[in-house]
């Protein structure tokens, strides 16, 4: 009701407007022209009204145009209405600039990107590790200013491995390592955002060189003792007042020889992780490989079964290779009880290969399996530091790998046994009918070389 006043008040003053002419009209003689004359005029000043909201529109002017009957309430509502829209951009504005502000002071570079992969806005960091400039840069495509192949191919939804970020040299220093990530967000829209990880890099490498030296400098002290229980070992049966040091001297020794295999395998970590192009890729027999490991295993302890072995060959490093079948067997027989069963087998599958080995072991707790490939993590450690295993084997398993392009899946449940499946792709893979093509030895060169970048 209250909306339809002002019309029912307009409609009175139309009328009104009309029996006044009309009657004037009428005095004068001619009723019809002073009808229409005050049409006429009405409409006249409904011109007027609509002519002062064009202005009013699209002036920036805050007052309102006065006017009478309904155009004084069209007048009101669409000013509340300016209002109202005025106070929403002031509040969309202080948003939009805290959000700037906040974003400029990351220390991460970030770019806005729209479908395109123009750059919408960046911050102050994206001009300091990306060379970005203002405003030349604003609406160019970012791969047509940071001409770097790796980055282009991943913002193109290319890359080999649909990683989550990628890691490139930042075009204004080469010495400078950023991880790059894309995040989608709103209408194909995406931020990039660009973090330095140098520091980080470096403290890996230093880490790894202290590792691998202090390693070596390690290796020189424990022959020397490892000799001298051996001696003192060797000489208890005989010796009276070593008599009864057979059992310290024999847990010694053991000890000894686990701080020798923790070497060994801190050394094969150490260059694993910083000299993957010294792998010696070439085409591996890996049923007879994984034939021979097995034939050398202890005989006591769980027993072994290589039965499923089929004749796909593989692109690899042999060494490496032999090392992820023997660090995966070791696991599974220090886990897996006597009378236990371990089965190791190499299938096809639709897009490569896998290894796996099976056991009907201890198992491993689900909370435990995402941090069983980092360095020195045991699920158990009391029963795995007596068991003699040194913590690194399956990070060992996971570096070589990752140098064969390949990926570990493990799945396992307590008392039931665990299953460690190495997955190779098929660009690795090859049956031995069809070795002996051109096209697969070009596919062995080309694995080769992109393997040893």
């Amino acid at each position: 009701m209250k909306a339809a006043n002002p019309w029912r008040r307009e409609l009175l003053i139309l009328a009104g407007w009309l029996a006044l002419a009309a009657a004037i009209g009428w005095l004068s003689g001619n009723t019809l022209a002073g009808f229409l004359l005050a049409l006429v005029l009405y409409l006249i000043l409904q011109l007027v009204y609509t002519y002062q909201l064009y202005q009013w529109l699209v002036s920036d002017r805050i007052e309102p145009a006065y006017g009478v009957g309904i155009w004084q309430e069209v007048y009101a509502e669409l000013y509340r209405l300016r209002q109202r829209n005025r106070r929403r951009k002031q509040r969309l504005g202080r948003i939009v600039s805290e959000f700037q502000a906040s974003t400029a002071a990351l220390p991460d570079a970030a770019v806005v990107l729209d479908d395109q992969l123009a750059i919408a806005w960046f911050n102050d960091a994206a001009r300091r590790l990306l060379g970005l400039r203002l405003p030349d840069d604003r609406g160019q495509r970012l791969t047509n200013l940071i001409r770097d192949p790796e980055l282009r191919a991943y913002l193109g939804g290319q890359s080999d491995d649909n990683a989550e970020n990628i890691e490139i040299s930042s075009p204004v220093d080469v010495n400078t390592v950023l991880s790059i990530q894309l995040v989608p967000y709103g209408n194909g829209q995406r931020l990039l955002i660009g973090r330095d990880v140098s520091q980080r890099r470096r403290v890996e490498a230093m880490r790894r060189d202290f590792v691998a030296n202090a390693s070596h400098e390690l290796r020189t002290p424990l022959t020397v003792v490892r000799g001298y229980l051996e001696m003192m070992d060797s000489g208890a049966g005989d010796d009276a007042a070593l008599r009864g040091w057979q059992s310290p001297i024999g847990q010694m020794r053991a000890e000894a020889d686990r701080m020798d295999r923790m070497i060994d395998d801190l050394l094969e970590l150490a260059r694993l992780e910083s000299a993957p192009e010294s792998y010696a890729f070439e085409r591996i027999e890996v049923a007879a490989l994984i034939d021979r490991i097995v034939r050398q295993q202890p005989q006591q302890g769980a027993e072994i079964d290589a039965g499923d072995l089929a004749s796909i060959e593989l692109y690899g490093d042999a060494r490496r290779l032999e090392s992820i079948v023997s660090n995966l067997l070791a696991n599974a027989r220090r886990h897996t009880p006597a009378g236990g069963q371990i089965t190791v087998s190499w299938q096809p599958l639709e897009d490569g290969a896998e290894l796996a080995v099976t056991d009907t072991g201890e198992g491993i707790a689900a909370e435990h399996i995402p941090r069983l490939t980092e360095r020195f993590y045991r699920a158990d450690t009391g029963r795995s530091s007596a068991r003699g295993g040194t913590g690194l084997g399956l990070a060992i398993v996971k570096h070589a790998l990752k140098c064969h392009d390949a990926e570990l899946s493990i799945t396992s449940s307590p008392a039931k046994g665990s299953r460690f499946a190495c997955r190779f792709p098929s660009a690795r893979c090859v049956s031995p009918a069809a070795i002996e093509s051109s096209s697969d030895a070009d596919a062995f060169s080309d694995v080769s070389h992109r393997s040893n970048q």
